[in-house]
């Protein structure tokens, strides 16, 4: 019952949060965006244990370090690449994660995998074509961040194909919409200002991190829900 009660007040305060931002109170940033990913770890610490449960909530907290950290990159850059290091912590944390859940599918497509690490790939080089001639000094870290990031929505595809559902196809979306939350950050960043970016960086965000919490929580659940 408490993790259920923690993730439905993750769930009103995100919509409350997402609303705000919506209309321009970005400055509302200070006072709700520290205590969401908070309620995620704490729904997650208060759930059944299972074997990864630890890394979870490790990434879970470099999420949050991430979080806290850049609401002052504007101030200086330094901020911009410690928030950046933090979630390139979170990302590496998430691949472990993913590799190592349990596959209950042995076989899988080939074909399938073979195509959907093209489309990866593809995403990866086409990204860092449009952001590589802005990048200046930050090449180097947008670049690692960004293969990091790919390889992480890999681990998460090749999960899509040998775990069970619905929990495979949460994780999935859930890396998914990670990967679009930080590629609207990057555009806006570094290309072109994007209309209402903060609301669809947050909203793709948390979103994502909800999706693979609940998702790796169902891979792990061994009772029926």
């Amino acid at each position: 019952m408490k993790k259920n009660l923690f993730f439905k007040i993750f769930t009103a305060f995100s919509f409350l949060y997402l609303i705000l931002l919506f209309l321009g109170h970005e400055n509302f940033d200070y006072y709700l965006k520290p205590i969401l990913i908070p309620l995620l770890t704490i729904g997650v610490y208060f759930n059944k244990k299972f074997a990864t449960r630890k890394i979870l909530l490790a990434a879970l907290f470099f999420s949050w370090i991430g979080d806290v950290i850049l609401l002052f990159a504007d101030i200086s850059e330094i901020y911009f690449i410690i928030g950046l290091v933090s979630f390139l912590i979170a990302h590496i944390l998430y691949c472990v994660l993913f590799n190592r859940q349990i596959k209950e599918r042995v076989r899988k497509n080939l074909s399938f995998f073979v195509v959907g690490s093209i489309i990866i790939a593809g995403y990866l080089i086409a990204m860092l074509s449009i952001l590589l001639p802005s990048l200046g000094d930050l090449k180097i870290p947008v670049i690692v961040y960004a293969s990091v990031i790919s390889i992480m929505l890999l681990f998460a595809y090749n999960g899509l194909l040998i775990w069970p559902k619905p929990a495979n196809q949460l994780v999935f979306l859930g890396a998914l919409f990670f990967v679009i939350s930080d590629s609207i950050l990057a555009v806006n960043k570094f290309y072109n200002p994007l209309w209402k970016s903060s609301f669809f960086i947050m909203l793709t965000y948390l979103v994502a991190q909800y999706l693979i919490v609940t998702g790796i929580i169902k891979l792990n659940r061994k009772e029926k829900d």
